[in-house]
């Protein structure tokens, strides 16, 4: 089987091997065992591998590079339409070689994949849609398209569109999905971790304005002046890391903010291990791999309601919802610290539950989708 995957991901080229951001990668692998060739649309313009960017595991790839586009700038505008048609031509080329299409959502190339998959009706096809599924939700124009195309069962045949959550009235192509970091065998006995220390917070994921790690400082910073001996470590790096550094030095925070930079699979598993809370204020989410990894190793998740993030939590019993308004977040966040039982009995629920969800289960659910 030649698998053709449409992506927007950042490729790079190293020692005879393509790699790309890390979570991404080990998804497209499972994927790779159950097909002779892999054909990749996607830009290549990393120049070097990061704690956070790993190699295919397949030596069968066809690449094919084309440029990032966007629409953020007169500029930006003008040079994507003069690109626009190479990137067409090289989606549609791709597909046309392929027995099954993999478009990754949402995205700009996604957007096009999504069109140019419409002259394809009878070709077997997949859409991994990794943002939030709600359509209430306010989204940009772009990625409101893609969902419309893909839910029109006229323009898109023969596809699963793999989504987080189960949303109602939804198309017959859609399928609730979910997506895993762990194998069966990764599972090793949680010792809940005690609240008579220091409380300790982690934050995982890009420093960027819809992730909102300023939110998540300013948290902790707050349970800290309330008396209570915390930290907070953050792992990732993004635009948002000189403001927050001067955040954290403007506020005097240094003994107990620190900005760890991105680390690999291993060292953030460590992480989750060893603190209380990981929390993720993010504006937008879709399957938020961070909540589910922390729910694995036992790190209790505090999280905003967006997407399926409350199904995840079920409602609170499986981890704290935030609302964004600091003062009740706050609140909240102190009464648990308070009540140590209310603590492990949410800790056990989001282990057990997270625990469901594993790359074996990933894999077969993988399989039977192919092989359909």
């Amino acid at each position: 089987m030649t698998f053709c995957i449409i992506t927007h991901v950042p490729h790079g080229y190293h020692a005879n091997k393509y790699f790309a951001y890390a979570p991404y990668v080990r998804e497209i692998n499972i994927w790779s065992k159950y097909v002779d060739r892999i054909v990749l649309v996607a830009p290549l313009q990393l120049q070097k591998i990061t704690p956070i960017e790993i190699n295919y595991t397949s030596s069968a790839i066809d690449f094919h590079e084309v440029n990032s586009f966007n629409f953020l700038s007169l500029k930006a505008i003008f040079s994507s339409l003069v690109e626009l048609p190479k990137v067409v031509f090289k989606i549609y080329f791709a597909m046309k070689a392929a027995d099954h299409i993999h478009l990754r959502c949402p995205g700009n190339m996604g957007l096009l994949g999504c069109m140019v998959q419409v002259f394809f009706p009878s070709k077997s096809k997949t859409a991994k849609y990794a943002g939030n599924w709600d359509l209430k939700s306010r989204q940009p124009l772009s990625y409101r398209l893609q969902k419309w195309i893909l839910s029109n069962t006229f323009l898109t045949k023969n596809i699963n569109v793999l989504v987080y959550g189960e949303w109602e009235n939804s198309s017959k192509n859609i399928k609730p999905f979910f997506t895993a970091s762990y194998y069966n065998s990764d599972k090793t006995e949680i010792k809940i971790r005690s609240l008579k220390s220091k409380i300790s917070f982690l934050f995982v994921g890009t420093l960027s304005n819809g992730k909102q790690p300023l939110y998540a400082i300013q948290l902790v910073e707050r349970i800290y002046h309330k008396g209570f001996d915390v930290q907070l470590n953050l792992y990732g790096e993004g635009q948002e890391r000189l403001q927050l550094e001067k955040y954290i030095s403007d506020k005097k925070l240094e003994s107990f903010v620190f900005l760890q930079g991105n680390q690999n699979q291993k060292t953030v598993k460590e992480a989750y291990l060893n603190n209380h809370f990981v929390i993720l204020p993010s504006m937008s989410e879709g399957w938020p791999k961070v909540v589910a990894e922390g729910m694995f190793w036992g790190c209790l998740p505090i999280a905003t309601s967006v997407s399926c993030v409350p199904n995840m939590l079920d409602n609170g019993n499986r981890g704290l919802l935030l609302t964004l308004d600091i003062k009740d977040d706050v609140k909240k966040i102190m009464a648990l610290i308070n009540d140590e039982s209310l603590y492990y009995s949410k800790t056990k629920n989001a282990v057990l539950w997270s625990r469901n969800y594993t790359l074996d289960v990933f894999e077969e659910e993988i399989k039977t989708i192919l092989q359909s």
